[in-house]
């Protein structure tokens, strides 16, 4: 079966700085992807990658079978979607027409939405939770809450594949769960998922797979269980861990400070 996406042997650079260097990594229907890692260790450059929004300097992306690089702006925007971090907007669009813009790469031309593409918007809008928000100013909301309406965007936007970019960062516990618990649907509708994140019992939590980046290289990829144990955390962000032990979850893991 043709992977949802395959990167072999990608490497990027900036200046003479080796950011990514010979990633690989292939992705089914259904799958969760976590990218984990510091800082710096090139996870926003592989995702920018991932949509086309970076050349790399050596090596591939494929989309369901494609070169990426091969695929009009259009098809690629109706293949991926991408929930960035919470972000700010020049313009009072309300949260509802920030949602119906997910719709774009499926209307032709100057075509207006359809009622079938505002049905879509609709649903989008209560699966995350903020249709109440709907005619509010997407200026005028919470950080938190913009990042809800930029992921009802990207589940408007109807792709195989959901790009998401520390989809979590802003989101209080309980809506941090919500999320969690909707990616979780969206696997096991068939849509693959790749997601950035500092938590790593977040991997665990979405029964995932994980890819480990450090300084541009991934030192370690599988499921969770089997690479995300305390050693390689501990060597992955620098820093004395534990796992906690109050909790039936596996791999939830806290920092230690050093009280000496």
């Amino acid at each position: 079966m043709t992977p949802a996406i395959a990167i072999e042997g990608l490497s990027f650079r900036r200046a003479e700085r080796l950011v990514l260097d010979a990633i690989s990594f292939a992705l089914a229907a259904g799958e969760t992807l976590v990218l984990l890692g510091p800082n710096g260790a090139g996870k926003s450059t592989l995702v920018h990658c991932l949509l086309g929004l970076a050349a790399p300097h050596a090596g591939s992306v494929r989309v369901l079978g494609d070169d990426l690089d091969r695929l009009p702006r259009r098809e690629v925007a109706r293949r991926i979607a991408y929930v960035p971090q919470a972000g700010h907007s020049a313009f009072a669009f309300t949260v509802e027409q920030m949602v119906l813009m997910g719709r774009s790469a499926h209307i032709e031309g100057a075509g207006s939405p359809s009622l079938r593409d505002r049905e879509i918007a609709r649903r989008a809008l209560t699966d995350t939770g903020v249709e109440h928000l709907a005619s509010k100013p997407f200026t005028e909301i919470s950080g938190g809450e913009r990042q809800l309406a930029l992921i009802a965007r990207a589940l408007a936007q109807d792709t195989p594949i959901i790009v998401m970019d520390e989809p979590t960062s802003s989101l209080d516990l309980g809506n941090q769960g919500r999320v969690l618990d909707l990616m979780r649907k969206l696997a096991a509708g068939g849509k693959s998922v790749v997601m950035t994140t500092h938590l790593p019992d977040q991997a665990f939590n979405l029964k995932a797979r994980v890819a480990l980046l450090r300084d541009g290289r991934m030192i370690a990829e599988g499921r969770a269980e089997a690479v995300c144990d305390l050693g390689s955390m501990s060597r992955l962000y620098g820093a004395p861990l534990l796992r906690l032990a109050d909790t039936e979850e596996r791999g939830v893991v806290g920092y230690v400070p050093d009280l000496s």
